[in-house]
């Protein structure tokens, strides 16, 4: 086993910490001192590429591997720098990975990483060879070409996510989403915090037909109290979360609809109209089913929500613009429908402009705001 000099210890601690600069000036130092220390220049060349320079990971990656031209942890930095240096070289990162397995056979991260340059590198190729057009049968080519060492990387590591995350990718990509659902959820059980399986299979329960908003949001909010940094998983809450304030329209309208009819507002031909104005007992009475129709479509289901949820909805009320919109058009429908039933008309002109004034701007907007969240 090659020993480790301590300051190329000290370096990969402050590359964990971020701390390029000072990595990169202690491994410069200790190559100064021994130019032949291949670690050092691994490690120089992660340095680089966690940087952001990958032309100089590069670099210190081929002089690692001009000491040592079978050194594992040279070879795979080699790979990763080429990848980010971009130009086309995934032929290249395929050639250095198949000399990683052949290297190192049980080495289960060599297999995941030449399974997933396999598959990118025949797709390009076969795209490039069609003018640009990638059929399903290329896909399936590619994939098959990858499938040997996806499996070998997950029988060699089946408790590692990374196997598991190639090999998702692969059917994803292919199309084959059955395969790429149950790799989700494998990857959910090694990692129930991983963030791409968690957005994806959240996505694919709210977005499932039947399910309501208020569900949804739930599915959100738990998504998120899991992976509190998924913008995707945050975009969906407050997505789910706008839905169920639209839906607060509906009751307003519902409200607005009954106070209608308990002044029979419309003539029916065929029935004689209620006798204005009507009796307090009535107006009042109205109040108690109107109070049920809150209470329980929309209080009763703000009560029961996930506490993310309820956040979310004061967050979306005073961030976004269209969700204070839709609530403003219920308060105004609200609003009519108060002055409709609670104030003792003589005749029916002023309540009928009431009611068309609380039920024309909400539906001037209903049909075409449905995803508009900002």
């Amino acid at each position: 086993m090659t020993t480790i000099h301590p300051a190329v210890e000290r370096a990969d601690a402050l590359i964990d910490l971020e701390r390029y600069d000072e990595a990169s000036a202690l491994l410069a130092q200790r190559i100064a001192e021994d130019p032949a220390d291949v670690r050092a220049w691994a490690k120089l060349s992660r340095c680089h590429l966690d940087a952001g320079r990958p032309d100089e990971a590069l670099a210190a990656a081929d002089e690692a591997l001009k000491l040592d031209p079978e050194d594992v942890g040279g070879l795979l930095m080699r790979s990763y720098a080429l990848r980010r240096v971009g130009g086309g070289r995934m032929p290249e990162v395929e050639q250095v990975l198949r000399e990683v397995v052949r290297i190192a056979p049980e080495y289960w991260l060599g297999h995941a990483l030449l399974a997933d340059a396999v598959f990118i590198t025949n797709i390009v190729s076969r795209g490039q060879a069609s003018g640009g057009q990638v059929s399903r049968e290329d896909m399936d080519i590619s994939a098959r070409l990858a499938e040997e060492h996806v499996k070998e990387a997950l029988r060699l590591a089946p408790d590692e996510v990374y196997g598991y995350e190639v090999a998702y990718k692969i059917a994803s990509i292919s199309g084959n989403g059955t395969a790429a659902d149950q790799l989700d959820l494998a990857i959910l059980r090694l990692d129930p915090n991983h963030p791409g399986a968690l957005e994806r299979q959240t996505r694919k329960a709210a977005g499932t037909p039947g399910v309501k908003a208020v569900e949804a949001a739930d599915l959100y909010a738990a998504g998120l109290a899991v992976a509190p940094e998924s913008e995707e998983l945050r975009r969906g809450l407050d997505h789910a979360t706008y839905r169920m304030l639209r839906g607060v329209r509906w009751l307003a309208l519902l409200c607005l609809g009954l106070g209608a009819a308990m002044i029979d507002l419309f003539a029916v031909e065929g029935e004689t109209q209620r006798e204005l104005p009507v009796e307090l007992g009535q107006r009042l009475w109205f109040l108690v089913p109107m109070s049920a129709i809150w209470a329980v479509g929309a209080l009763l289901r703000y009560r029961r929500r996930r506490t993310g949820v309820q956040l979310n909805v004061q967050s979306l009320l005073r961030r976004g613009r269209w969700a204070r919109v839709v609530v403003a058009q219920a308060a105004w429908a609200m609003l009519c429908t108060l002055v409709i039933t609670q104030v003792p008309w003589t005749d029916r002109a002023v309540p009928t402009v009431l009611f068309w004034a609380g039920l024309v701007p909400t539906f001037a907007t209903v049909w075409f705001d449905r995803r508009k969240t900002d």
